[in-house]
């Protein structure tokens, strides 16, 4: 009698499941019940301990505080419209610089470009990037970008000033730094969930495009980020809304100016860094305004991550329904 005949007479490979099974079962199901009733009751109770602070600006400022362009404190004067402008500009260019190197990267180690122990050590480089604090990356752009970037921008405003992306020159901090800067931190994420998405596509299909004659970068180019192309934009979105929540950083680089520009040079201010930079001297006429920004940073932020989910959804089921 071999080995597996020794198993099928001693014991049964398959089978219905037993009561404990059961039992196991619906207690994971019910703790992962609770786990996400629990999320969106401490999601509600921040909502509620900020719009509840929040009231007394909403109801004296109303929408006037969304589209004013002053903050000034002694005269009471409130408007957020830089700050907005300032998250979405420094988060838009961010993602797109840190969006093409980490779905590069995560092509580059995922598609054999490296053998397998050269590529682990990219790969763990990449993502003690994360590890880094925020602060530490602050104080990089301040000696490390800003002069690297300055002479760069002097030179595109004294040639290419009359556009409107160059029209200042880059005296200190500004958007340009601090958007290269949280590129940076944000793309350990994007490539981390990038290679998941890519390792996700069944090797058959990679095969199949070989078969049918299409060279590697065409099969990388065609199949590979198409076929992937839900869970790539995934990382993006998570990209986006780790951007627009950094604080430490972009406060230390931005510049901290209330200013509507397009020029990648000039300074600019976040809602994130408002609330860092003004919520330690803070008094009591203050606390509501700025909880009246936090509450707008959230729904920027709740915005951003459901039309991510909506596109995504639609996606898979274009491919679905393609296939």
């Amino acid at each position: 009698m071999n080995a597996f005949e020794q198993t099928v007479a001693g014991e049964q490979i398959s089978g219905p499941p037993s009561q404990t099974d059961y039992l196991l079962d619906r207690s994971f199901r019910g703790l992962a019940t609770v786990c996400a009733w629990l999320i969106l009751i401490v999601v509600g109770l921040i909502l509620w301990k900020i719009g509840a602070k929040a009231v007394p600006a909403i109801s004296e400022y109303q929408l006037g505080f969304l589209t004013g362009t002053t903050w000034d404190v002694n005269k009471q004067v409130y408007g957020i419209l830089p700050e907005i402008w300032g998250t979405l500009y420094s988060s838009i260019l961010a993602l797109i610089i840190g969006g093409f190197f980490g779905i590069t990267m995560a092509i580059f180690l995922t598609q054999d470009f490296l053998p397998p122990r050269i590529a682990l050590v990219f790969r763990t480089i990449i993502e003690l990037l994360a590890a880094i604090p925020s602060v530490v990356y602050g104080l990089w752009g301040i000696y490390v970008v800003i002069p690297f970037v300055r002479p760069i921008a002097d030179w595109l405003n004294a040639e290419f000033g009359w556009i409107p992306f160059f029209s200042t020159t880059l005296s200190g901090p500004g958007m340009l730094p601090a958007a290269l800067v949280l590129s940076i931190m944000i793309l350990p994420t994007i490539a981390a969930v990038s290679q998941d998405a890519l390792r996700m596509v069944p090797y058959r299909i990679k095969e199949a495009a070989y078969g049918l004659g299409a060279n590697r970068w065409e099969v990388i180019l065609k199949v590979m980020l198409s076929t992937a192309s839900t869970g790539i934009f995934g990382s993006l979105v998570l990209g986006f809304g780790r951007a627009l929540g950094e604080t430490m950083a972009l406060a230390m680089l931005i510049g901290n100016s209330n200013q509507l520009s397009l020029s990648l040079f000039s300074p600019g201010n976040t809602l994130a860094a408002l609330l860092a930079l003004n919520f330690p001297e803070a008094g009591q006429h203050e606390i509501p305004v700025l909880m009246y920004a936090a509450l707008v940073l959230l729904l920027i932020t709740f915005v951003v991550n459901m039309a991510g989910t909506a596109i995504m959804t639609m996606t898979s089921k274009q491919l679905k329904a393609g296939r």
